[in-house]
């Protein structure tokens, strides 16, 4: 039987015709029946009341949101019917939001109150950027529904039923509309860019005893005479200019070349110095922080901290006026602009959840590929079939429910049609897009960046994307193929001749920039010469001149031969120097590029490449095509190399970058080092297979222990590792795993041998 409970509201009363005392009695036993299955949802349960976990349907769309009031969990009217007959849960809690405009009753005043000039570098706070408040209001339904029979059940209406059936059933409503949704918990609402942490330097940093006393007004520059935009060095008492920005304004950059000649890190600016503090600046840290003991710093020089008073602007202050200037925030928000908007199947936009521009930009790049919408979309109904009682922490579930809201257009409708056709640009009804918090937060659960709001690399997340679907697709098809290609890398021992040709598995092609190549020389020596006159007359560039490189020429540069000392030849049985080329054993149907922009300088320190590169609209790399062993070359013998070559007579060093790799698989990591020494070093595919033959073994995350010793520590130790956030920031950056391994741990050696500690805190100095 089909029960439907008829309440007739009306928007201008509040009555309400209740229904007969005999329903009501039916409905109570029906509540009665699925009394047991009600929870009241404690601190700790996740509240699924914002989004449909198998869809992006919403307390506002069409037909609401339906959250079970066992598990919590939503659903769209098109899942919910499925979700009971799978799990036989009968309970749900119906809530329906319709947007009604905001009636402006004239209290306010005519027009609408001009924003407020911010005064904090955050966004959403009180005193940060303004976010856009929305001109509506809501009238919410609240319902509770019993499946299969279908009945409705008003929440006002439970004040007519037994006690045992209201106080239960109001106190899990009560208690689900009360509690911060999953995705509530999971953003950060608020951005505040004034968070600063306490530099490592604070607490123990030494003065010198000079006996410098600092006046309390007056300041200058000690190089160049400029009074103002002045650093004070905390260690020396040095007042020195700060850094120039890149509009030409600012100082002249000696407070940083001070820190470069002399090492000493904090300085803080004058004319912020007040009794609630001030700005410190740590060069090494290269970020704002907090002094817990600038009162004591600044009086080693003479300075009553509680005496002072600002004169000077904040870096805060003047971040927020540059971006007022330069018209950032109005630009971010594309105000003023106007935007034609395209509707419909693959038209469909991302909202961005806080810095996630990275992760939007890359999967609606993948779902343009047939491999993923195959994949994802086009077998939506049996991966939603089989998913786990929780769909939203599993990986294929949230990553088809995004394709198929990319791709079917039911979230890119056309609004209603109105008699203004055409309406100002000010006046067009916006499109929200779809928002991938529950694909957000599973594909970023563990990891130390991309479960944060924090700005990310494309390159970075699209590698981490891929590893999640080859995790997920073991024992199925794998969309990854469209990417993966061989990569075959010739090995040329030059004492022996003889050559080495191994393969590898990549989905980048990482291209580097030939500075050398560029076609405008003559333009850039010019606006060389042109910077630093401004600089020395303190005037402003009106243009930056990039350096222009032909794509063919990095190719070329990929191409390029490239020496490796310390080879270890298996035909010598002795180090000897090779040349290694670079090349490609297979093609993929989809060639992803990264132009690396960042280099490493004479001190390791990576440097950003401000260029120019036209990409072609053809790539033809058929020159960069492997063939194997060539006729008349001989073959290195394939011998393991010694862990410990004869003219070493320290422990033996694994390959940190295998060892990384394996480790970022989610194997442990002396299970890793275990793997790449009893394969001698010889790559990742070897230790992978020692990997899976030896995963049963009782000590297989147990230390390596060498046979010459009695117990673990004989090789590396894992704090002489670099740490997987270093090589993560690096590799970001567009340098390989092998290349940020290599400068980390060069880095490191060379503090160790300085006799310096913390090394966890020297690799970007």
């Amino acid at each position: 039987m089909c029960w439907l409970l008829l309440l007739l509201l009306s928007r201008s009363s509040s009555s309400i015709f209740p229904p007969r005392p005999g329903i009501m009695a039916e409905f109570s036993d029906l509540l009665l029946s699925v009394l047991s299955s009600v929870r009241v949802p404690r601190s700790g349960d996740r509240v699924h009341k914002d989004e449909c976990v198998f869809s992006f349907d919403t307390p506002e769309s069409e037909g609401g949101l339906y959250i079970c009031m066992n598990t919590f969990l939503g659903f769209g009217k098109q899942h919910v019917e499925k979700h009971y007959q799978k799990t036989g849960q009968r309970a749900y809690l119906h809530l329906r939001r319709t947007r009604l405009p905001k009636v402006d009753d004239g209290s306010s005043g005519a027009g609408d109150p001009p924003k407020k000039k911010p005064t904090r570098l955050a966004i959403g706070v009180e005193g940060g950027f303004e976010v856009d408040t929305e001109n509506f209001e809501y009238d919410e339904e609240v319902k509770v529904i019993i499946l299969p029979e279908n009945a409705i059940i008003l929440r006002d209406s439970l004040t007519l039923m037994s006690t045992a059936v209201r106080d239960r059933v109001s106190a899990s409503i009560d208690a689900m509309l009360a509690a911060d949704s999953a995705s509530r918990k999971q953003e950060i609402q608020a951005w505040d860019g004034e968070v600063r942490q306490v530099s490592k330097h604070a607490l123990d940093l030494k003065q010198m005893g000079n006996n410098l006393r600092i006046p309390p007004c007056g300041w200058k520059c000690s190089r160049c005479d400029l009074k103002e935009n002045l650093w004070l060095n905390l260690t020396d008492g040095s007042i020195l200019c700060g850094r120039r920005y890149f509009d030409g304004s600012g100082g002249n950059n000696h407070a940083l070349e001070h820190y470069k000649q002399s090492g000493y890190p904090l300085a803080v600016k004058l004319g912020t110095i007040t009794p609630d503090g001030a700005d410190v600046y740590s060069y090494d840290e290269d970020d704002m922080v907090l002094d817990p003991n600038l009162a004591e710093h600044l009086s080693h020089f003479g300075i009553n901290m509680m005496k002072m008073q600002k004169t000077d602007k904040t870096m805060t202050e003047l971040e927020i006026d540059m971006n007022q200037r330069i018209g950032e925030w109005e630009t971010i928000q594309e105000s003023g602009v106007h935007l034609k908007p395209l509707y419909g199947p693959e038209y469909t936009g991302m909202q961005n959840l806080g810095n996630s521009c990275y992760l939007n930009s890359v999967m609606q790049v993948v779902f343009s590929i047939p491999d993923f919408q195959n994949k994802y979309v086009g077998n939506l109904e049996k991966i939603f079939k089989d998913s786990p009682s929780d769909p939203t922490q599993d990986f294929n579930t949230q990553v088809a429910k995004l394709g198929y809201g990319l791709l079917s257009g039911e979230h890119s409708k056309p609004p209603p049609e109105t008699e203004d056709s055409d309406p100002e640009p000010g006046k067009q009804v916006e499109l929200d897009g779809i928002a991938p918090r529950m694909f957000k937060t599973l594909v970023g659960k563990g990891h130390p960046e991309f479960s944060t709001n924090r700005q990310q690399d494309a390159q970075e997340f699209f590698l981490h994307f891929i590893n999640m679907v080859e995790r997920n697709c073991r024992s199925s098809e794998n969309p990854n193929e469209a990417f993966r290609f061989l990569v075959e890398e010739r090995i040329n021992c030059l004492a022996s001749g003889k050559v080495k040709y191994t393969q590898r598995v990549d989905y980048i092609m990482q291209l580097p920039v030939p500075m050398e190549a560029a076609i405008n020389k003559d333009e850039l020596a010019e606006y060389e010469v042109k910077k630093r006159e401004a600089e020395e007359d303190k005037n402003t560039l009106l243009e930056m001149v990039r350096a222009k490189i032909p794509f063919e020429s990095c190719l070329q540069s990929y191409a390029m031969p490239e020496q490796v000392d310390d080879f270890w030849s298996t035909a010598l049985l002795a180090k000897s120097v090779a040349v290694k080329k670079t090349r490609f054993a297979s093609f993929p149907d989809y060639l992803v590029i990264q132009i690396k922009k960042f280099t490493f300088g004479l001190d390791w320190v990576p440097k950003k490449l401000d260029v120019s590169i036209e990409m072609p609209d053809e790539l033809d790399i058929s020159q960069l095509r492997g063939g194997g062993l060539q006729t008349g070359e001989e073959e290195l013998p394939d011998i393991a190399p010694p862990l410990v070559t004869p003219d070493e007579t320290k422990a033996p060093v694994l390959d940190e970058s295998v060892v990384i790799q394996l480790a970022e698989m989610g194997f442990p990591l002396e299970a890793c080092r275990k793997a790449v020494y009893h394969t001698g070093n010889s790559g990742v595919e070897a230790a992978m297979n020692w990997v899976m033959s030896h995963m049963e073994d009782p000590d297989f995350a147990n230390p390596l222990v060498l046979p010459c010793s009695s117990g673990p520590g004989s090789t590396v130790t894992v704090s002489d590792l670099p740490s997987e956030d270093s090589i993560a920031t690096i590799v970001s950056m567009g340098f390989s795993r092998e290349q940020a391994a290599r400068a980390l741990k060069a880095t490191v050696r060379m503090w160790a041998g300085a006799g310096k500690e913390g090394k966890q805190g020297c690799c970007m100095g």
